[in-house]
């Protein structure tokens, strides 16, 4: 948050004055502070607002999927558990629907047709499931682009509808797997430290993981591709990972409020970010250093290495419940406390209009 903050110097010493002088001590709502701030600078404005919030859920699948190597649950369940986010029998149906949140589901390249043709479905299949990684490059570099383009749109109409603030989240059989591969390759450090049980592998089978991973690591070169996100995309990301990634831009370049949700949806901003630095350094465009400064963190994941790439980024989420599910959950169950963050500024009484005393502001006796 400090280059949004040094781009708005005025509008920020603006912010913080009129929260410290909410009737309460000085820092007294601690995080909801800070996303006060935030979410101020985000929209440029001392009365943010919150409208029609949404959790985009993208999904797809993994030809890695299909040897079972890197997986506990069949490439089959992508598509049934699609089918329950569409029938509202999901987790995030069920966080949604409390907090009044607009899901939508997007078929970003599911290895199955759905014909119902819902309306919270968005059809925007790239392909049936990417292609087996460990054999060859799991998308094509013109498909890659296409996914990415993808989300970009599908954000962009979102927008056009009345939303300003976002979720991402995810579903993909094998998704940790090309997460891990991502963080390793932009971060530098091994496999191993992102490596995890993903939907509960064994021991035996998580040694399978890593083994399978690090051979693929290997077999495409992705130590060389750490700032070619693109190249990186096409050789091990899945269809969904690219569509969020284009979200994740679009998103930021609206100026919504944006939330990242897990593993994979970290993974998929840190593709999006890589992207946008490259971009901006094309185009000599002034603004935000990375996006991450226009991110709100929604929660560590359970999964192995989520935590460590948190750290790396250098952010600290708002939510630790030992979650590992995806679907955008946590950015679901974060939401409340964005909008609280939001309420206590615009409606919380100061100490001049309430006619209270302000202790941090009277001057001693003598």
């Amino acid at each position: 948050m400090s280059h949004i903050a040094f781009m708005s110097s005025n509008l920020q010493q603006q912010l913080q004055q009129i929260i410290d002088n909410k009737t309460k001590p000085r820092g007294a709502l601690g995080r909801l502070e800070e996303l006060a701030l935030q979410i101020g600078l985000i929209q440029q404005t001392t009365r943010p607002v919150i409208q029609q919030p949404h959790i985009v859920v993208f999904a797809g699948d993994h030809g890695i999927a299909k040897t079972g190597l890197v997986n506990a649950y069949p490439q089959e369940v992508t598509a049934q558990m699609v089918l329950n986010f569409i029938h509202g029998g999901a987790a995030i149906n069920v966080f949604c629907r409390q907090h009044q949140l607009t899901l939508r589901v997007v078929d970003a390249g599911v290895n199955f047709d759905f014909t119902s043709n819902p309306t919270n479905l968005i059809t925007a299949k790239v392909g049936y499931g990417t292609k087996n990684y460990l054999t060859e490059p799991a998308m094509s570099v013109y498909d890659a682009i296409q996914a990415i383009d993808k989300g970009r749109n599908i954000v962009n109409q979102i927008a056009a509808a009345g939303c300003n603030c976002i979720g991402f989240g995810e579903m993909g059989i094998g998704n940790t797997s090309a997460a891990t591969l991502i963080m390793s390759a932009i971060t530098g450090l091994p496999v191993t430290e992102f490596t995890g049980r993903g939907a509960g592998l064994n021991n035996e089978q998580l040694e399978t993981k890593i083994n399978t991973l690090q051979q693929v690591f290997e077999k495409h070169a992705l130590n060389t591709l750490g700032e070619q996100p693109i190249e990186l995309l096409s050789r091990v990301g899945g269809f969904e990972i690219a569509m969020m990634a284009g979200a994740y831009l679009e998103a930021v370049k609206l100026k919504m409020i944006v939330l990242v949700d897990g593993f994979i949806a970290t993974a998929a901003l840190m593709i999006a970010n890589a992207i946008y630095i490259a971009e901006k350094h094309r185009t000599l465009v002034s603004g935000w250093t990375t996006l991450t400064d226009h991110c709100i963190f929604a929660h560590t994941s359970q999964e192995a290495g989520h935590e460590k790439i948190l750290k790396h980024l250098g952010v600290s989420p708002l939510l630790s419940l030992s979650m590992r599910l995806g679907e955008g959950t946590g950015a679901a169950l974060a939401m409340p406390m964005i909008q609280s963050a939001v309420n206590f500024l615009n409606e919380m009484a100061s100490f001049e209009s309430a006619g209270v005393s302000n202790a941090e502001h009277q001057t001693p006796n003598a």
